[in-house]
């Protein structure tokens, strides 16, 4: 299997005419004035004890999630950036499941490849083991540094300060991936991040067999033009966060513990307060325990956040028993 990828790559790259680099602008041979170069700095992750993988990304560029990364969970996490070749994401994962190594991987793929010089590049693989590219002719400052479980990289970028930071806070952080990644991004634009600036960032997460076996997308969420892009990210970040907490109540809720289902719907409700599936789930859980006046505060705010709720709240069957009730009946405006 191996001989048949690297005679597949072998034929690719002696195709006649055929450049697998992007051509360079003699005029901004670096893509510093290049909206679509990716300027950025990101950072590829693996959680050892769940078995997943992911990436976190900020760039002065449109829309740098849709670029920038390529992943199949329980294999590898790829990042691609400064002039960026979705050739290191496809053929990378190709090279991966033929049972190469990130090392040889990209060794293969930087020598097929005639832009190589323009490229930063880094693998991490389900095992942990990395391997990192970074090009001379990307821009400065420039640079990766690869450690137990990550790698971290930038281009364009204030300074190596930027890099350090991202290291740093992936080495000390606890929580789930997504939560660590989007710590170090936060770590490294507090650094200096991409010199041009902010524009689009992302968070990917993968892991084997997600949503009953046909996804491998446990986290897919990215920013594509925002004038903050990692508070807008952590903000979306905090609204799926949320959702789980409360797929948490729902489980609690069922199995009869009602005081553990309601702590979880809170915290669900103060990890993202304009979630309003988190008022109502929390309104529910509180009428089930007796607590109606709480109830309907909750569902008060979850009417203020949406107020499509007074069209769909009377048809919910956990407000069955309250539906005639004056209280209720004023929350829905009838």
């Amino acid at each position: 299997m191996r001989r048949s990828v690297v005679a597949a790559l072998a034929t690719v790259a002696a195709l006649p005419g055929l450049v697998l680099g992007q051509p360079t602008n003699p005029e901004d041979p670096a893509g510093v004035h290049d909206p679509n170069y990716l300027g950025t700095y990101s950072i590829i992750g693996r959680d050892p004890e769940t078995g997943q993988l992911g990436m976190g990304v900020q760039s002065k560029a449109f829309g740098a999630g849709n670029r920038a990364m390529h992943a199949k969970g329980g294999l590898v996490i790829i990042a691609h950036q400064a002039a960026a070749n979705p050739m290191y994401g496809a053929l990378g994962i190709e090279l991966l499941q033929a049972g190469y190594s990130p090392e040889e991987a990209l060794e293969i793929m930087v020598a097929s490849d005639e832009g190589r010089d323009r490229r930063q590049v880094a693998i991490l693989d389900q095992e942990g083991r990395t391997a990192a590219w970074t090009g001379t002719g990307a821009s400065d400052w420039k640079g990766h540094r690869c450690g137990v479980n990550y790698c971290a990289q930038g281009n364009i970028l204030t300074g190596p300060e930027v890099v350090d930071a991202m290291a740093a806070s992936f080495e000390s952080s606890t929580g789930s991936l997504a939560e660590r990644l989007m710590d170090a991004l936060d770590a490294a634009q507090a650094a200096g991040g991409d010199a041009r600036g902010m524009q689009s960032g992302a968070i990917l997460v993968v892991a084997p067999r997600v949503n009953g076996g046909f996804s491998d997308r446990v986290v897919d969420i990215r920013v594509d033009d925002h004038d903050e892009p990692l508070v807008e990210m952590r903000r979306v970040l905090n609204v799926y966060r949320s959702g789980r907490m409360l797929r948490d109540a729902g489980r609690m809720r069922r199995d009869g513990d009602l005081q553990g289902a309601e702590a979880r719907a809170r915290e669900a409700s103060r990890t993202s307060p304009e979630n309003d599936n988190a008022w109502v789930s929390l309104a529910s859980i509180l009428l089930e325990l007796g607590r109606e006046e709480d109830a309907f505060s909750a569902l008060e705010r979850a009417v203020e956040l949406n107020p499509g709720r007074r069209r769909t709240l009377p048809r919910d069957d956990a407000f069955e028993s309250v539906r005639d009730d004056p209280r209720f009946q004023r929350i829905i405006g009838s």
